[in-house]
C-alpha cells in the first residue's frame, strides 16, 4: 500500500483525481484504504496497476491473491466441448 500512497503523492491533485476516475474510484477512497490497511478488491488492484503504467503493482496491493493463476489463459467451455473434453 505504501507504493500506492507514494504514487498518489507524486501526482498533482488533478492527476490524482484523473487516475482515481480511470480506476472507477475516488482519491478519498484510496487514501482511506491505505490509512486503514483495507484489502482492495482484485479488479481495483488490476485497474490501479494498469492505469499507473505498472508503478503500482497489483501484487504489492494484494499479495494474498494468486495473480499467477489469474494470468493463465483459460479454455472456454465451448472450446472444451468442441474438442470432446466435456
Amino acid at each position: 500500500m505504501k507504493t500506492l500512497l507514494d504514487y498518489l503523492n507524486s501526482l498533482t491533485p488533478p492527476e490524482q483525481a484523473a487516475y482515481a476516475a480511470r480506476c472507477h474510484t475516488s482519491v478519498g477512497y484510496l487514501r482511506k484504504a491505505v490509512s486503514i490497511g483495507q484489502k482492495l478488491r482484485e479488479s481495483l488492484c488490476i485497474d490501479l496497476d494498469r492505469e499507473s503504467g505498472g508503478k503500482v503493482l497489483r501484487e504489492s496491493l494484494r499479495p494474498d491473491v494468486d495473480w499467477e493463476y489469474a494470468r493463465r489463459p483459460r479454455i472456454s467451455q465451448l472450446s472444451q466441448q468442441e474438442v470432446g473434453h466435456v
